[in-house]
């Protein structure tokens, strides 16, 4: 691993690691066992852009960020974070954008986040509405930021690589 995908991943980590414990507070809707912490997707999201390792590094500082503020169902949840950065980080090394990595790992978020809230004793049909579907649109929500975010780092990057 480069000196740069480590220094940005622990970067990306510690922003998800102070979202859910430091803005959680005001930045979250709770509804047993959906949670949604605005921008808490944004660092692994990000993360895509580095490397699959950075994303599987980043997710699970999330998930550790939300297992000391939300406790186990809700850091299990965020544990999913590793497996879709990894999938999203793939997905550009094989030359997908970064938009279009972003919706094809919100099915992937969505689903693995309403599984693993099963073996907690949550039914199926919180599982996959509440859970799943408030995961999607939590997703889209993010990916957007995300994509705004990328956009202006790299264009500002790229002005200032010229000097």
């Amino acid at each position: 691993m480069k000196t740069r995908d480590i220094v940005l991943g622990a970067l990306l980590t510690a922003l998800a690691l102070i979202i859910p414990v430091y803005f959680g507070g005001y930045l979250r809707i709770y509804i047993p066992p959906f949670s949604a912490t605005v921008a808490s997707h944004v660092p692994v999201m990000l993360a895509f852009l580095a490397s699959p390792m950075v994303a599987v590094m980043v997710g699970l500082g999330s998930a550790l960020g939300f297992l000391f503020s939300m406790g186990p169902v809700i850091a299990a949840r965020a544990f999913i974070h590793a497996i879709f950065g990894f999938a999203g980080a793939k997905l550009i090394q094989k030359g997908c954008s970064f938009e279009k990595a972003l919706i094809l790992t919100a099915p992937i978020h969505a689903i693995g986040e309403s599984l693993i809230v099963l073996p907690f004793g949550f039914d199926l049909y919180t599982a996959l509405v509440l859970v799943g579907i408030g995961t999607l649109m939590h997703h889209l929500i993010d990916s957007a930021v995300s994509v705004v975010l990328a956009r202006t780092v790299l264009s500002y990057r790229a002005v200032n690589s010229k000097n």
